[in-house]
């Protein structure tokens, strides 16, 4: 997806406002979109080496902010890991950086793709969407805002089954054609 940064971070902000938000998949996700708390990073390239570095600078930029200023970070990948396997296998290296780097603790990343698919689903099963995005994304998310959404929201463990029940309930046909709107395909 050759666009410019701004088509393709305008295009981010209005998943997360249209899926995360709208459809309240992660109801931590209002306060930091509506605050401007977000930080969208547009990863120019193909190259996992480059990536990973640009991981680590992403990574101790958002530990290095106060949550006030910065409480989470998108990184945006419109020319690699388009292959769901690719993009899992990147992952796996992803959290490899970090025990290495010993920031397990500290940070975490959240995994979105166009072709997002949980073990044992069908491609078409519409469950699939609550993590499916318009591009590749690696969330940057602070161990410690998942504590304290923790804290402020018990049932957080229960928000899975409810995503998944919530696209269920809009079925395959009406989920796919609103990310196709926000992307402007078909």
């Amino acid at each position: 997806m050759k666009n410019s940064h701004n088509h393709i971070i305008d295009t981010t902000k209005l998943w997360v406002e249209t899926f995360v938000i709208g459809l309240n998949l992660c109801p931590f996700a209002r306060h930091p979109f509506r605050t401007d708390k977000i930080k969208y990073v547009v990863f120019d390239g193909s190259n996992q080496e480059k990536l990973t570095e640009r991981l680590v600078i992403e990574t101790n930029l958002l530990l290095d902010s106060p949550p006030s200023v910065l409480e989470t970070t998108l990184i945006i990948l419109p020319d690699m890991l388009a292959d769901f396997d690719e993009y899992l296998d990147y992952l796996e290296i992803a959290e490899f950086i970090f025990a290495e780097l010993e920031l397990e603790d500290s940070v975490q990343v959240a995994s979105f793709h166009p072709d997002y698919q949980f073990d044992g689903t069908d491609v078409m099963d519409a469950e699939n969407f609550t993590n499916r995005s318009p591009l590749p994304i690696l969330h940057l998310l602070r161990e410690d805002s998942i504590d304290r959404a923790v804290e402020a929201f018990p049932e957080v463990g229960d928000i899975p089954a409810r995503n998944i029940e919530t696209m269920k309930n809009l079925g395959y046909d009406h989920v796919k054609k609103m990310l196709n709107d926000i992307t402007g395909t078909n």
